[in-house]
């Protein structure tokens, strides 16, 4: 097992530098964190992983993979979700150019910045059989450690694809969450369809032209997590 105690090494500045999306592409990986995702993924896809990096003390288990124990401020540094547990430095696939074309099934097109609000959009999209994740220019990173930490390994499994910018989408019979649109409630689902969810706060550009769906909701409230509303309408288009 090796070990590094400076944090001008050479392997720690490149893991330090997946802590942000420019380097994760440039270096074509990721920072996992969380004992039960890192168990799962040597479980379930250890091709995708380069090495466990170990908070001090640990106790190195038998392990296939090359293994670094690291100082503790270099390990804090990492582990911005505080876990305090195992990282896994993984291999990550580029992610596709989206061709514009009909959809089939439920395709989810998102331009969420926040990443953990963007891993949690992923598990919803797993949990309710979305058969795509389209990410726009305006997306954080799906590799960002909070949101895979967000999509519990989902990321791994759902498809993506990626495209520009929201508001030069061009894009025929697709729908979106919007509160002045016709009830969701009410509303019947086509077998296959866009949906298309814009960044909190900011909803979606007047000049996309779409099929706009509200979540009747009571009380004072203006307006849902933007990863509640789309789990809402994924669960309606599911039932």
């Amino acid at each position: 097992m090796n070990e590094i105690t400076s944090a001008q090494n050479g392997k720690y500045r490149r893991w330090l530098s997946l802590l942000e999306s420019k380097g994760i592409k440039k270096e074509g990986a990721a920072l996992v964190s969380g004992e039960k995702l890192v168990q799962e993924l040597i479980a379930d896809s250890p091709d995708l992983i380069e090495e466990i990096l170990l908070p001090p003390k640990a106790k190195a288990e038998a392990t296939p993979f090359p293994t670094t124990l690291l100082a503790s401020p270099l390990f804090r540094e990492l582990d911005v979700i505080g876990t305090h547990s195992p990282l896994a430095v993984i291999k990550t696939k580029p992610i596709p150019e989206w061709e514009p074309g009909p959809p089939a099934g439920l395709e989810l097109i998102v331009s969420l910045s926040d990443p953990s609000n963007l891993g949690a959009l992923l598990r919803s999209a797993e949990a309710f059989g979305a058969t795509r994740v389209i990410l726009t220019k305006e997306c954080a990173s799906p590799y960002l450690p909070k949101a895979l930490k967000a999509a519990s390994n989902a990321t791994f499994r759902v498809k993506l694809a990626s495209t520009g910018s929201l508001k030069d989408l061009k894009i025929e019979n697709a729908f979106g969450l919007d509160m002045e649109g016709e009830d969701l409630a009410q509303f019947t689902w086509p077998r296959d369809a866009h949906l298309i969810l814009g960044e909190e706060g900011q909803g979606l550009p007047p000049t996309l032209n779409i099929k706009r769906l509200k979540i009747a909701m009571s009380g004072k409230i203006e307006s849902l997590n933007a990863t509640v509303a789309a789990s809402i309408a994924l669960f309606s288009y599911r039932a």
